[in-house]
């Protein structure tokens, strides 16, 4: 009997200091925490405090000064550049030549997804901006730099910086082709023939012309890429002809080939060099 009420004994003292400590009123005795040891808290910690955000109004209201005004048509002006600069940059820069050409290679190499389009886009993108800086360096320093500095109005700058782009473009339709696209928009236009002066092109007139030329130019070195793969192809074809493999596919036999003449040759620094010449020549 006293093995079993030991148990019994331990329980009830259990209960009874849990119950005490419940209690209202009931002080429960606290012993003495050991050393290193960290003191708990029954303090609820303060919720954080509510971020504030910020409150943002577009307020449009009517113009007080002229200043205002210029002001509104400045932010105008430049979301509407910002707005057309794929188009400019596409359009009326080396990127159009380049990008067709590298396409062109692409399928004249009988290559689908190698390499992907992006990268063929970032390589025209990068080869761009190698090819245009001079031009944006003269436009940064003669149309952008002073107009931050408030030394020239909006109207100057983008004389400015339109001056180095049709030189740009201008000499890029130095051949007969280039003449005859800009004496084609000027007759369609009903303007008098230009006497070879920059100046006598409108712009609106000089960029579409100049967009038909860089289609031109950029064909033309695509049929050039074409010529030593297509004799390949027909080569490897007549091959497979002759021994009777008529149901392989000839491109899976001339795209190593392919490949390796490519290779050998360095097309990708002899395509490169020779489109950079063909705009600084240009």
């Amino acid at each position: 009997m006293k093995k079993r009420s030991i148990p019994i004994l331990i329980l009830a003292a259990f209960f009874v200091s849990g119950a005490l400590v419940f209690v209202p009123g009931a002080k429960a005795q606290t012993q003495p925490f050991p050393d290193l040891s960290t003191r708990g808290t029954m303090n609820i910690p303060t919720p954080p405090a509510t971020p504030v955000i910020p409150f943002i109004d577009l307020a449009v209201r009517n113009p007080e000064t002229g200043q205002e005004v210029a002001f509104s048509l400045q932010v105008l002006l430049l979301l509407t550049v910002l707005s057309l600069a794929p188009s400019i940059i596409i359009l009326m820069t080396s990127f159009l030549r380049i990008s067709i050409v590298l396409d062109f290679i692409k399928r004249a190499l009988s290559l689908q997804q190698v390499p992907p389009n992006t990268v063929l886009m970032g390589i025209a993108l990068f080869m761009t901006v190698f090819i245009m800086w001079p031009t944006l360096e003269t436009i940064y320093n003669n149309a952008l730099r002073p107009m931050a500095d408030g030394n020239i109005s909006v109207q100057e700058a983008y004389r400015e910086a339109e001056a180095p782009l049709k030189i740009f473009m201008f000499r890029q339709m130095r051949s007969d082709s280039g003449k005859k696209n800009i004496e084609l928009f000027m007759a369609m236009r009903g303007l008098d023939r230009p006497e070879n002066d920059i100046y006598d092109i409108p712009t609106y007139v000089l960029i579409p012309a100049f967009i038909l030329n860089e289609l031109t130019v950029a064909f033309k070195i695509g049929i050039l890429l074409f010529i030593p793969f297509i004799i390949i192809d027909m080569v490897v074809a007549s091959a497979l002809m002759s021994m009777g493999m008529i149901m392989l596919p000839p491109v899976m036999i001339s795209m190593p080939f392919k490949l390796i003449l490519f290779i050998l040759v360095d097309g990708w620094s002899l395509l490169t060099d020779q489109l950079v010449h063909s705009f600084v020549l240009g």
